[in-house]
């Protein structure tokens, strides 16, 4: 970490397992240190003492104890109480080496709504922690029984005047009520103690049960976390940044990959602020090629299916069972590996076009990225791979000739590319997530590759409803979209649970399909009724109406342009092809015909094709 840099934390309820997990997790994937949040402390069979002893073995600092509640505002005889409670806490934090309590704003029916007499007690908890060497940081709860903005929490703790009181600060609890973060500006830096952050998504609910079940790491949400922090920033803050996520998802998955992600999104954060020494992203410029590992089964179905859509197979590697197919600038290669079930076909890996290759896995490396090994003879390209969440192999490369280390080079050529039925390059993939990745996902080629996510959308379809986020960098040359439904239970179920598209790109769509038709390729038919709609609901003109019936394209339209696409049939059980022509500047994926696709899969599924 650059001497520049703010410290990074962590809070342990952001993730699964025993106190010992959370810990060894947050340390391995870089943390300086951490909020010990109190029930983790409570279950955890090591003594206060011992934990804060494995913590400096593990290189973390405990920069926080939360939470202590419901304490101000009170009768007398319930502040007593509250006194001794925090007389004991304190205990305990001494043995931890903690130097800051979090204080969240009452919802105690007990309290009433007083803010001199808040303060007044306010003073006298920070005068006896201060006896002992701690500070109090005081948090607005958006849910607050009468503090809930930080504009009221700094009045009371203005007028409580101790030293040894200060804010602690929250994005969720602040932007979830639509205050203004800008006002933060105005807060003496030295009374800004403790920056707390989650991204989330806009939704309309209970702010608790938002709060407690749907939070997210920086860059996951819709919240604008780089304004907010910016200003906590300018403020004079000078504590560490640090995360408090609540969700169901982060709470039971492998606490290792979701601190590692965790990690990822600060430094990503850190980055749109100017205050990291992560490489910038390297303009990308299109998909290099796309690898499906396909097996001995698998494999001639996919070559007869390229075929038809007009590639032709024109190299095969000089060391591996590979094989290249292309058309235009589309490329894709059949790996022949074992790919799993027999007969089976996936997106193994997908490469694109970087202006600087090393400079993306500099990057991707500072990211935390994995890379990914690879063996290669001397003479053939050194392509730099790291792992995406969900194993896929993401490849950095240049392809053109003049760079003198194209990785086509490592192809001996069978035969030139034909006239093809169109195809230009490769559009965008499409690729199934497991429910549990796919926030994981969006922020890994958000940060990693440096596309920007445009909004979630949701459609409702056969099996369910299915999560759509697609990340692209600026030009739209390299797209994917990532897709999830939630997990099912039990044998009613589609046969493809993590289907992946490839998309092609044509100029004319019509044509494409009728030329991939002549061929033989394993086109995806769309009943009639989807055509009597989209007559009624977008009324194209009865020309191209019927030309779209007859090929079964469909059709979308929006303010910008116009999109029309067509698919095959799955192939090796999970994979298929999409082809797209956009007209003007349409920029979706055509998420509103997904739920006919998706029923058309199943009818084709269901008939053996």
């Amino acid at each position: 970490m650059s001497s520049t840099e703010p410290r990074r934390s962590i809070a342990t309820v952001c993730l699964s397992g025993t106190l010992a997990d959370k810990l060894t997790a947050a340390a391995r994937a870089g943390f300086d240190g951490v909020e010990i949040f109190e029930n983790d402390l409570i279950a955890s069979s090591w003594s206060a003492k011992e934990i804060s002893e494995h913590c400096a073995e593990l290189g973390l600092s405990i920069d926080l104890y939360q939470p202590f509640r419901d304490f101000e505002a009170v009768p007398p005889d319930v502040l007593a109480r509250n006194l001794r409670r925090a007389e004991l806490k304190f205990d305990v934090m001494e043995q931890l080496g903690a130097g800051t309590m979090l204080v969240c704003s009452s919802v105690s029916p007990d309290a009433v709504d007083d803010d001199e007499l808040a303060a007044d007690q306010l003073h006298l908890l920070a005068e006896r922690a201060a006896a002992r060497g701690i500070r109090i940081a005081y948090e607005a709860l958006a849910w607050g029984r009468f503090v809930n903005t930080y504009e009221h929490s700094w009045r009371i703790v203005r007028r409580a005047a101790h030293p040894a009181l200060g804010l602690c600060l929250d994005s969720f609890h602040i932007l979830s009520r639509g205050s203004d973060p800008a006002a933060i500006r105005t807060i003496p830096g030295e009374k800004l103690f403790f920056l707390q952050l989650a991204d989330a998504p806009r939704l309309q609910m209970d702010v608790l049960q938002w709060s407690r079940h749907h939070r997210l790491f920086p860059g996951q949400g819709a919240f604008d976390l780089t304004a907010f922090t910016g200003n906590v920033l300018a403020a004079g803050y000078r504590g560490p940044l640090s995360l408090e996520v609540f969700n169901d998802v982060f709470r039971q998955a492998d606490p290792a990959p979701a601190a590692v992600d965790a990690m990822r999104s600060l430094l990503a954060l850190q980055e749109t602020l100017g205050v990291t020494d992560v490489p910038p992203a390297p303009e990308l410029a299109g998909h290099a090629f796309v690898e499906l590992a396909v097996d001995d089964v698998s494999e001639p179905r996919l070559a007869e299916a390229l075929s038809g859509l007009g590639f032709a197979e024109t190299g095969r590697h000089r060391s591996k069972p590979v094989r290249l197919w292309q058309q235009g600038d589309a490329r894709i290669l059949l790996n022949r590996t074992a790919s799993g079930q027999q007969g089976s076909a996936s997106v193994g890996a997908v490469a694109v076009e970087s202006a600087d290759p090393v400079g993306s896995a500099r990057r991707a490396q500072r990211l935390l990225a994995p890379p990914l090994p690879r063996d290669h003879r001397a003479g053939e390209a050194d392509l730099s791979a790291i792992a995406a969440p969900d194993g896929t192999s993401v490849f950095f490369c240049r392809t053109g000739a003049e760079t003198g280390d194209s990785w086509l080079g490592d192809f001996t050529v069978t035969e030139p590319a034909g006239p093809g039925t169109g195809v230009t390059k490769i559009d965008h993939l499409a690729l199934a997530q497991p429910f549990d990745h796919f926030d994981e996902a969006a922020l890994f080629y958000r940060a990693v590759l440096g596309l920007e996510p445009e909004p979630v959308t949701e459609f409702a379809a056969p099996f369910g409803l299915v999560r759509s986020r697609t990340v692209a960098d600026p030009s739209g040359r390299v797209r994917i979209a990532l897709q999830s439904a939630l997990l099912r239970r039990g044998d009613w179920a589609p046969k493809v649970r993590e289907p992946q598209c490839v998309a092609l790109s044509t100029g004319d769509a019509l044509a494409s399909a009728r030329r991939m038709r002549e061929r033989g390729a394993p086109l995806l038919e769309i009943p009639g009724n989807y055509y009597d709609d989209l007559d009624a609901r977008l009324a194209p003109e009865p020309a191209l109406l019927a030309a779209l019936r007859e090929q079964s394209v469909l059709y979308d339209r929006d303010e910008h342009g116009e999109l029309l696409h067509f698919f095959t049939v799955v192939l090796g059980g999970r994979v298929f092809f999409e082809v797209v022509q956009r007209i003007g500047a349409y920029a979706g994926d055509g998420a509103a015909n997904s739920p006919v696709r998706m029923a058309a899969h199943r009818r084709q599924r269901e008939a053996g094709a």
